[in-house]
């Protein structure tokens, strides 16, 4: 800000005052009659943590939210779109900014031509964020060049169940044709291995 514009904004900014000042002198007041005769309303003092609770008030340590799931919860959502457990018992956490810097470093071990180190980058990717349509469509690339014809198939179908229309789609369509004319079919690659 310029020495010169300073002045311009002070004298602005007093006008603007000023005239928030004239407004709040001109606008009424509505005044309530007090009765002198009427008891004094009850002030009421804020609650406090280490005071009990009436009858008709709430404290965070009377109301305690039941977070646990319904019994048989895991039972009836036991579907392929859960995150399975680990060996552990515990759950991946949703994390798409690792699963990104796991596409980035497989990318590094693809172009290397280190096929495998790739494959366990995508794989780990899809741990932190199932059904990445970029994840999907690079293990397939990585999953054929190492020469699993079956898991590459499988791979390409599925990104284009993700993202039929995504920037993988021709390629991946492609990729699909040639393997199918390989003799590599669909319910091969969708059999339990």
């Amino acid at each position: 800000m310029s020495v010169k514009s300073r002045p311009v904004l002070l004298a602005a900014f007093c006008v603007l005052v000023a005239g928030i000042c004239v407004a709040q002198q001109q606008a009424p007041v509505e005044r309530v009659p007090v009765d002198k005769n009427a008891p004094a309303p009850q002030q009421t003092k804020p609650p406090r943590s280490d005071e009990p609770a009436g009858p008709d008030e709430s404290s965070s340590k009377q109301t305690q939210t039941d977070i646990s799931p319904p019994a048989g919860d895991a039972k009836d959502h036991s579907g392929a779109d859960l995150d399975t457990p680990s060996d552990s018992g515990e759950f991946t956490p949703w994390n798409p900014l690792k699963a990104m810097k796991d596409v980035e470093v497989g990318d590094f071990y693809f172009k290397s031509e280190n096929y495998p180190a790739a494959i366990s980058r995508y794989r780990e990717a899809l741990e932190y964020k199932p059904h990445d349509a970029e994840a999907t469509y690079k293990l397939a690339a990585a999953l054929e060049k190492s020469g699993d014809l079956k898991g590459a198939l499988e791979n390409y179908q599925d990104y284009l169940k993700i993202l039929p229309h995504g920037s993988y789609a021709a390629k991946a369509q492609k990729s699909i044709d040639r393997l199918k004319q390989k003799g590599i079919t669909a319910q091969a690659a969708n059999q339990p291995k």
